[in-house]
């Protein structure tokens, strides 16, 4: 019998074949019929790769494709460890612009009095409220500076005014006693004036520890003239005495005696007030700069009578007297001068100076 040509031939592995016994129908294996399911997950899971990205991807040798073409292991290296860097430094750079400035206030001293009992009978260091308050309305903090190192001191210490120069942005020397004739060369003329020699040279050595740490320096009323006789200036001990033509600076009205001032062309506080060559302050000084110390210039005077009212050193940044009381100037009405562009001056060179 013939073969029909047309039917499948079993492999010689079926059982059928091997017990020799011809394959029926339902011992032929069906032909592959391609599954739909199967074809149209295929067709969507797109073409395949082309061998040379397989081999490309599996080869550690090829570079990525954001590194540039020279780029070599140190390049690459270095440009990490210079963005580390700068992270770094900016970090530490905005911690030290952003730190609160610390601000410095000389102390005022009250001395035991003889016989005294209780706190009068001891050594007190103090700060007025008003110049505390005003140098922390531009969000500062203040501290007040004691004395340190003096003979007899119950507590020996290694600490030194220089170590507060350091450690602070800048200083105020505020008001009180008046400067001893004795701390610039001069004779007591009444007996009344003896001024406070232990400020003054505590006074003097924490104003010259600034200046040395290249820290501003705002000196009020008594600061004002420590700082004229610091480089070598005198007073009048008394303007109404040594000066009989001047206009009253001093009465019973403490800070509410006022006067006229006036900023000399050319002086910093003109620049610091551009829309006005004179200004009302109060008054509460009957001591005054005499002759000016070498490397100061005059910044304000009194307009009736030509007292000096603000000096400045030429040779450091910022160290500036004025004669009047500035933290006393938003209580006593909007007519007197607005000081907060003096207070604004003298803490931005403690910020561009912390250095």
């Amino acid at each position: 019998m013939s073969e029909d040509p047309s039917r499948p031939i079993p492999p010689a592995s079926d059982p059928a074949v091997q017990a020799g016994v011809a394959p029926t129908t339902s011992t032929v294996a069906p032909s592959a019929t391609p599954d739909p399911t199967v074809e149209a997950a295929s067709d969507s899971a797109g073409p395949d790769p082309a061998p040379e990205a397989l081999r490309g991807a599996a080869t550690p040798n090829v570079p990525p494709a954001y590194l540039k073409a020279h780029d070599s292991a140190w390049s690459v290296f270095g440009r990490i460890f210079a963005a580390r860097a700068r992270a770094l430094f900016d970090r530490a750079g905005q911690r030290i612009t952003q730190r609160t400035l610390r601000i410095g206030v000389s102390a005022r001293i009250f001395h035991p009095e003889p016989g005294a009992k209780g706190l009068r009978g001891k050594t007190l260091q103090y700060l007025e409220e008003s110049v505390a308050h005003w140098v922390m309305s531009r969000d500062v903090i203040v501290f007040m500076i004691p004395t340190v190192g003096h003979q007899g001191m119950l507590h020996p210490s290694n600490i030194r005014l220089r170590d507060y120069a350091k450690q602070l942005d800048g200083l105020v020397l505020q008001g009180g006693a008046d400067v001893s004739p004795q701390s610039y060369a001069d004779v007591t003329t009444r007996p009344e004036w003896p001024g406070d020699r232990v400020r003054d040279m505590y006074e003097l050595e924490l104003l010259h520890e600034f200046i040395e740490a290249g820290k501003p320096v705002l000196g009020i009323c008594r600061g004002c003239q420590l700082i004229n006789v610091a480089f070598g200036g005198t007073l009048y001990q008394d303007i109404a005495t040594d000066v009989p033509t001047a206009q009253t600076h001093v009465n019973d009205q403490y800070d509410r005696l006022r006067h006229t001032i006036q900023f000399p062309q050319g002086s910093t506080l003109a620049s610091m007030f551009p829309t006005r060559s004179e200004a009302l302050v109060n008054s509460i000084h009957h001591q005054a700069v005499k002759v000016l110390g070498r490397d100061l210039s005059i910044e304000a005077v009194s307009a009736d009578d030509g007292i000096v009212e603000s000096i400045r050193y030429r040779k450091a940044p910022f160290v500036t007297g004025v004669q009047w009381h500035p933290e006393f100037h938003s209580a006593g009405g909007p007519e007197l001068l607005d000081c907060t562009p003096l207070l604004d001056t003298f803490l931005r060179h403690a910020r561009e100076t912390r250095f």
